[in-house]
């Protein structure tokens, strides 16, 4: 398994493998009319990939607010502490600490960023709807202090 920055040839790839994860947990909530703009957000600083065998296997950006973005992982993928890999990438590349956004529905990415000690900071309704067609509900968190893994120390972290 190799994580490297994302290159322009990748994008096909990523977007393959995020038609599986809206596929499997309907993230994005709606599928982009343009996905490669959507994995390209405004302020972009830097995009990795988490790549094996020539298959890219999870995505994680890095916009020039310091927020993570666009974390994801291919359902064949986890549980092998990819998302946390991916994570502890853009930490090292970051100077200071990061921030970033999931929606309520994401419970399982909301469990995981709690166990890897990122601390929730507030709510906010998006402008955006959810499933049930309301503004979804967004929780904002700010990531642990620097040293610290995110790969709890209590067995394999649950993926996202």
């Amino acid at each position: 398994m190799d994580i490297r920055p994302r290159s322009p040839q990748d994008m096909d790839a990523c977007v393959a493998a995020l038609a599986q994860v809206q596929a499997a947990d309907r993230y994005p909530v709606d599928w982009p009319d343009d996905p490669a703009r959507w994995l390209t957000p405004n302020g972009l600083v830097l995009a990795w990939v988490a790549v094996e065998g020539g298959s890219v296997l999870g995505h994680v950006a890095l916009t020039g607010g310091m927020e993570v973005t666009r974390l994801f992982v291919s359902p064949a993928a986890r549980g092998r502490g990819l998302a946390a890999r991916l994570l502890d990438t853009v930490r090292a590349a970051a100077d200071g600490p990061l921030k970033l956004e999931v929606s309520s529905e994401g419970q399982a990415a909301i469990v995981f960023y709690e166990r890897s000690g990122w601390r929730r900071v507030a709510s906010s309704r998006a402008t955006w709807r959810n499933a049930a067609g309301e503004p979804a509900l967004l929780h904002h968190y700010v990531s642990p202090p620097a040293g610290q893994s995110l790969t709890p120390p209590f067995g394999r972290p649950p993926t996202p």
